[in-house]
């Protein structure tokens, strides 16, 4: 995901449509970098930052701690084609994000776990316009979620054809903040993507919702330890990896 496209190579991960321009934040990754080169040369991976980063950002906005295993090394290929593969798209459903996750080594309520990171950041109006505008034969407007919160989404996002692609927060009631209360706007049916919003619809995962909703704190907890989990899919370790000079770049 770090590395970036270069002349002759194929488009990187981090430029595909669906990271380009959402993902955001690789100077800070590459600073981190340049510090530990010149503090401890060829010894931490970028892998490893990004991990440090992420528990880092946790402990900051959410208050949630965990420790993070290290010894990751990078790989040397990011290949735009293999987004599609592995990221769920924002009409998925929740049966297709157990079986997105499941060929990864993660459970239904791992999923539903680290689903809660959509408790900050955000996303383009694009990603769920059809939502607010076109949503099928019958209905122009997905009757799934509230009808104040789809004004309130309206007056920021222009119904097409619009000449700007705004960002709305996915947790409207605390953006900047990892909590539970992302599963309280499912409950309320206010989730941003279909994505969201089908955790709360589809019986498979309801009582999950419902289960981190009331229990703050034990939402918290599994959140470290799916991180931690999710940190160790198809690691690279030993000779099989290199130790970036630079994240974006193999050496």
């Amino acid at each position: 995901m770090l590395l970036a496209s270069a002349p002759g190579n194929p488009i990187a991960e981090r430029d595909h449509l669906a990271n380009n321009p959402i993902l955001r934040g690789f100077e800070v990754i590459d600073e981190a970098k340049t510090q530990l080169e010149a503090a401890c040369p060829g010894t931490v991976s970028c892998a490893d930052i990004l991990a440090f980063a992420a528990r880092d950002s946790a402990l900051k906005v959410g208050g949630i701690n965990y420790d993070v295993p290290s010894g990751r090394r990078d790989g040397g290929v990011s290949i735009a084609d293999e987004v599609a593969q592995n990221l769920p798209g924002p009409n998925s459903t929740a049966d297709e994000l157990v079986s997105r996750f499941a060929r990864k080594g993660l459970s239904a309520d791992e999923m539903v776990t680290l689903s809660g990171a959509h408790s900050i950041g955000v996303s383009h109006c694009s990603a769920f316009l059809k939502r607010l505008y076109a949503f099928n034969d019958t209905f122009a407007q997905d009757p799934s979620m509230d009808s104040s919160y789809a004004e309130t989404l309206k007056s920021k996002c222009p119904a097409p054809p619009a000449t700007s692609d705004p960002t709305v927060s996915f947790d409207p009631s605390t953006p900047n903040r990892l909590d539970s209360k992302y599963y309280e706007g499912l409950i309320n049916h206010r989730g941003l993507l279909t994505s969201d919003q089908t955790l709360f619809s589809s019986q498979s995962t309801r009582e999950m919702v419902v289960t981190n909703a009331n229990n703050g704190a034990s939402w918290s907890e599994k959140f470290g330890r799916a991180m931690v989990k999710m940190g160790s899919i198809e690691v690279l370790t030993g000779s099989s990896g290199e130790i970036r000079k630079h994240c974006s770049f193999v050496n």
